[in-house]
């Protein structure tokens, strides 16, 4: 079985979906309609039938999803671990992670292929301790951001117990590869092939000339203390999206995670042809 993935706001009135899932359906695949960014009270038109991802995760063989490159970060975060190749349909700006655009779609049975080319990304684990205890797990494809609600904060950051810096300003972005032509890219980071393995420290906005970009082996372990909060406030944001208030002496920890995301890679514009669209 075959999720379609339509992020709604992009697909209006899912038109293209209606045409991916014949698409399918004369090549021999079931599929289902799981569209993202949408509340309970969605109502998909002219009655599509619509499940959740997580619903049906166990029979998926892939995901075909509709929308730009937070699209695909949406439906990375439903599948949350589980290794399920994601084709991805250009609806969206950059579309750095897609690898079709709508007048492509006749090629979908051959992305679908056992032999078709994939680019394996690898993800990010963090953990937050506070006070000596874990309060949150999650995973990240693009990034994991420390960031001031519009007040410097300033991060201590370590690698494999060897301190790298501190610093205040307004936050750092730890990244993969995937994540470096995002927000880390916007704040003065290194770009990298997103089929390499790194991690990526990006201060933002530094008031000090001393705390510049990292760029890491993956096998090294990074932990982040978040020092002189009080009275200001600041938060944790895993790939764009905002999970945990964050208090002065909370310690992040950060390391390559045994999960990794597979891409569906039919581009005809090489990784360097798409960044070209950014100068």
């Amino acid at each position: 079985m075959i999720a379609i993935c339509p992020n709604p706001y992009r697909d209006q009135d899912l038109l293209l979906t209606e045409k991916v899932a014949e698409i399918l359906k004369t090549t021999g695949h079931e599929s289902r309609v799981c569209p993202v960014f949408t509340g309970k009270s969605y109502a998909p038109p002219r009655n599509i039938q619509i499940s959740r991802i997580c619903d049906c995760i166990s029979e998926l063989s892939h995901a075909v999803v509709l929308g730009g490159d937070g699209t695909i970060l949406s439906v990375v975060r439903e599948l949350d671990g589980e290794e399920i190749p994601i084709l991805g349909i250009n609806l969206g700006t950059k579309g750095f992670m897609t690898a079709l655009e709508p007048e492509d779609l006749g090629r979908i049975p051959e992305a679908l292929r056992d032999d078709a080319p994939r680019s394996r990304r690898m993800m990010l684990d963090a953990v937050l301790h506070r006070d000596g205890k874990e309060i949150l797990r999650d995973r990240a494809l693009n990034d994991v951001v420390l960031h001031g609600y519009g007040e410097c904060i300033q991060p201590t950051a370590w690698a494999d117990g060897k301190k790298m810096f501190s610093f205040s300003g307004d936050g750092l972005i730890i990244a993969t590869p995937t994540g470096s032509t995002g927000y880390s890219m916007s704040a003065g980071g290194p770009i990298v092939e997103p089929n390499a393995r790194a991690i990526l420290l990006t201060p933002i906005c530094a008031h000090t000339l001393t705390a510049k970009p990292f760029v890491l082996p993956p096998d090294r372990t990074v932990r982040v203390l978040t020092e002189k909060l009080t009275g200001r406030r600041a938060y944790l944001a895993v790939d764009g999206y905002s999970v945990a208030d964050l208090e002065s002496g909370d310690l992040l920890e950060i390391r390559a995670s045994d999960c990794s995301v597979q891409m569906i890679d039919l581009s005809r514009r090489s990784f360097f042809e798409q960044l070209e669209k950014l100068f």
